[in-house]
């Protein structure tokens, strides 16, 4: 049994995540934790909101309640929109926890030892109207790189370059809006990447599996231009971690607090250790997992996360392991994801453009989305949300294909041999090559669960759905048994085991319809099909199901138009 810890990037606690954050990171990890539960392995998977920074004090400020209160209220949303979603977290935590705190300030210290911090005097941005420094992300101008008239003082979001806050051209507070800002000089601590360049060039060279976005976006931070450039990782701000070396107070640094991407990914750690707290666990329960001196070098560590944060995760976050000089687990795979665009243009949280989680919930239930999403996953390249196309592949795939064929055996089952699987002849040359054609498509999807590669995983099992649909055609057990009773009594008890078949391989894609397709089968056998053969007799002769609800109701045309006017991009 191999362990597998597995993180999805942490979302910002502003607001709720549209369908793009989704299939950026936490669906397909659900995917891979839970196939790879399904397949006998240990898992811990593991996410939390991220607490500290601009955009939670913008957003508290916006709703005009303290920060604290504003992130306890928005944890328990996005917490419970996760759960409705069918996301599988082992613990969901929060970077704002004692954990993360300790952890964070302990990193700070050891950083601090080895020679990798630096106090830097610089020149930050001043806004006369908010009486603050303001912080990278507390302000908006246009981008030097791409024109992009939105960008962030510490990246724009449309091309991803990395950016300083003098870089914008026409400046404004994002606070207030004012331009009225001026540059003043204050006190910071910069983690010295730059020393440690080579390590990471040389570590990012050991993941040869990695995909080609991912090292393509590691490199070119590393090497385009000046190189890998040393990081703030404090801020002149009021809500966040402290900054401590350790426990004790670092002169001169009084009134700050660590930067945002400093201590969230530092989360993922913490958040094993909450973890462990509320399920009444040892620290050794977690450090197994995170810690290779105490049994985690046997874990492999798989991360899951859009483009735009790949370069914290190749860098800065490996920087703080690696500098430490502590025997802490690294991530052994990194799967990043592109954009999923929405109807021509672009999801942003920011801007409140797209299908918000809530609101997708609010029209279907999760494994239409889920399946969606995952079908369409931008891995290769950016893809696009169209509900033309949403429709179609929900019409087609999940009640045409995998619901149509549930419901017509089932049926036909109960008009001719009753509620239970019936006994019957013996399986003949067309129900062997089903076996044999299933064997080699569930070999593929394993392969390609195994790889993370999502799409071809979704392609894999529509086509094992198609293949029972197929042969139930060919076969057309209504007609047999108008001659032949045994042998249309032997389709059946096959295509009533194709059933848990399908639910036992889909429930990593729909685990909501795989956990009703179980029920009706009357079975708590979620055994992998090491074996076709085996797998399509668990359901013996004799053995009672129910004709379940229709699985996938089909979305309308006129659905579909009320949905493209109700939901054309924009959200209040």
């Amino acid at each position: 049994m191999a362990r597998i810890l597995i993180t999805s990037a942490i979302p910002y606690i502003n607001g709720i995540k549209h369908l793009g954050n989704l299939i950026g990171s936490q669906l397909p990890a659900d995917l891979y934790a839970r196939y790879q539960r399904g397949r006998g392995n240990e898992v811990m998977f593991l996410c939390a909101t991220d607490e500290h920074g601009t955009p939670a004090e913008l957003a508290a400020a916006k709703a005009s309640k303290p920060v604290a209160e504003y992130c306890a209220e928005m944890y328990a949303v996005q917490a419970d929109i996760a759960k409705r979603f069918g996301l599988s977290f082992d613990h969901f935590g929060r970077s704002s926890s004692e954990q993360n705190k300790v952890l964070t300030q302990h990193f700070a210290g050891k950083l601090d030892e080895a020679g990798l911090i630096r106090e830097v005097t610089e020149k930050q941005v001043y806004s006369n109207a908010d009486g603050r420094f303001l912080p990278d992300r507390y302000i908006e101008g246009t981008c030097p790189n791409c024109g992009y008239d939105r960008a962030r003082g510490d990246q724009c979001e449309n091309c991803t370059k990395q950016l300083d806050p003098t870089d914008l051209i026409d400046p404004r507070s994002a606070v207030s809006g004012s331009t009225d800002l001026e540059v003043r000089e204050t006190k910071h601590l910069y983690l010295r990447q730059s020393a440690m360049k080579d390590q990471l060039d040389a570590w990012i060279d050991s993941k040869s599996d990695w995909p080609i976005l991912t090292t393509s976006i590691a490199k070119k931070w590393l090497h385009d231009g000046d190189g890998l450039q040393d990081r703030g990782i404090t801020r002149d701000l009021d809500w966040g971690v402290p900054v401590k070396k350790g426990d004790q107070d670092w002169p001169g640094m009084e009134g700050k607090v660590f930067y945002v991407w400093f201590d969230a990914p530092i989360e993922y750690i913490a958040c094993a250790g909450e973890w462990a707290e509320a399920n009444g666990k040892t620290d050794a329960d977690w450090e197994r997992w995170w810690r290779t001196d105490k049994g985690a070098d046997d874990v492999r560590y798989v991360q899951f996360m859009g483009k735009d944060n790949v370069p914290f995760h190749t860098l800065s976050f490996p920087a703080t392991i690696l500098g430490s000089g502590e025997p802490w687990k690294m991530v052994d795979h990194l799967k990043s994801f592109n954009y999923l665009n929405y109807d021509g243009g672009q999801f942003s949280t920011s801007q409140g453009r797209g299908v918000f989680m809530d609101q997708a919930l609010e029209i279907l239930p999760a494994d239409y989305w889920r399946w969606w999403l995952l079908s369409h996953a931008p891995e290769s390249s950016d893809s696009e949300f169209t509900w033309e196309n949403f429709q179609q592949s929900v019409n087609k795939d999940l009640a045409d294909v995998l619901g149509n064929f549930v419901s017509r055996i089932t049926k036909f089952c109960r008009s001719k041999f009753g509620e239970a699987v019936p006994e019957g002849g013996a399986f003949g040359d067309r129900e062997q090559a089903l076996i044999d054609e299933l064997t080699r498509r569930i070999r593929a999807y394993e392969g390609h669960m195994e790889a993370m590669e999502v799409r071809k995983s979704a392609q894999e099992l529509r086509a094992i759905w198609v293949a029972g649909n197929e042969y139930l055609q060919a076969a057309a057990p209504w007609s047999t048994f108008k001659e032949d009773p045994e042998q249309a009594a032997a389709q059946v008890r096959l295509g009533l085991n194709l059933i848990r078949l399908y639910a036992v391989l889909s429930a990593p894609f729909i685990p909501d319809t795989s956990a009703r397709m179980l029920s009706a089968m009357n079975t708590l056998d979620t055994s992998w099909p090491e074996d076709a053969g085996t797998a399509l007799a668990a359901l013996p002769a004799g053995h009672e199901f129910t004709v379940p609800d229709v699985l996938f109701a089909k979305i309308t045309d006129e659905q579909r138009e009320d949905w493209q006017s109700r939901f054309a991009g924009t959200r209040d």
